[in-house]
């Protein structure tokens, strides 16, 4: 595991390879928490938690070995590491919370939202410059989140406010991530690991401890694994094409979503939930697209000559 930086072009075949990735990491995501929805029927959250990060840290041994334990144990800025560890478990155990009493797919809808707020949250927590036209994609997400919901939040019940409480954790875990890429992924990774095997070993004593049968076990030490999966997948995939390419492709996550609700779970989208997450993605891919041609343009103007650097219709975008 490790930060990676997509080049600006790559050739076709490279690119279709990373698309192929990506598909498969979104899969893996998906089946993972298909898999955990099925598990918090009878299984505490706390429980969950705790097996999944112990699976997980497994998995990342041999990642320690190859960067260095001293890396892991002191990483910049300590105090950023700290709440983003605890916004990853929050998000982590807000997402099982909400699956024990929504569909897989209302639940999905809710996160897919995350990256919108980041825009939002980016602007009023790291005072980045967010023009007009990002502001009313913004908003059209926030309408897709309203029209999710159906009735409103009020009849929607408790578990529509756990889902959004998820959401917004991850979109500062995501700020939080924006900020700590130089210390390596293999490091975020770990303190977002043992902030969630620590949250399990608190809540585990609190709401008790199911012993687990021979195939749930497996299903269990299955979500620390196959998530560990996905992230080499997405992230193999960003090595072999550019951002603006494959990143589109997380959202057919929704789709996953509705076909596992139904298949597993007999869950049937309403055409609400169908219409706030197409509201939802078609914003959140807007953002991502038009963030990515600013940042082409900025390094563009960065690298012209001067003269060519300073007009005055070039100071401003949106």
């Amino acid at each position: 595991m490790t930060s990676v930086a997509s080049p600006a072009s790559r050739p076709t075949s490279s690119a279709l390879a990373g698309v192929g990735f990506m598909l498969l990491g979104v899969f893996l995501f998906a089946s993972n928490d298909a898999m955990g929805k099925w598990l918090v029927g009878s299984y505490a959250v706390g429980q969950i938690l705790l097996i999944r990060s112990i699976s997980a840290l497994a998995v990342l041994v041999p990642f320690w070995r190859r960067e260095g334990w001293r890396r892991m144990l002191r990483p910049p800025r300590l105090g950023l590491q700290l709440a983003r560890a605890v916004c990853s478990a929050l998000e982590v155990g807000l997402f099982y919370w909400a699956l024990s009493s929504m569909s897989l797919a209302t639940v999905m809808t809710f996160y897919l939202a995350g990256p919108i707020y980041v825009t939002a949250l980016g602007a009023l927590v790291l005072g980045e410059r967010v023009g007009w036209v990002r502001w009313s994609a913004v908003l059209v997400g926030f309408c897709g989140v309203l029209v999710a919901l159906g009735p409103g939040i009020a009849e929607a019940g408790p578990a529509a406010l756990i889902a959004i409480a998820g959401s917004l954790a991850y979109a500062f875990l995501i700020i939080a991530t924006r900020i700590l890429v130089p210390s390596g992924e293999t490091t975020l990774i770990t303190w977002q690991t043992v902030s969630a095997l620590l949250f399990g070993l608190i809540l585990t004593p609190i709401a008790g401890w199911t012993t687990p049968s021979g195939f749930d076990w497996v299903f269990l030490l299955l979500l620390g694994l196959v998530s560990m999966t996905a992230h080499v997948c997405i992230n193999r995939s960003l090595l072999l094409a550019p951002a603006s390419t494959v990143v589109p492709y997380q959202y057919t996550l929704i789709v996953w979503a509705v076909v596992f609700g139904a298949v597993f779970f007999g869950e049937e989208p309403t055409p609400a939930l169908l219409l706030g997450a197409a509201l939802i993605t078609g914003s959140g891919v807007f953002i991502f697209l038009r963030e990515q041609r600013i940042g082409r343009e900025a390094a563009s103007l960065a690298a012209a000559p001067p003269e060519v650097a300073v007009g005055p219709d070039q100071s401003t975008k949106p």
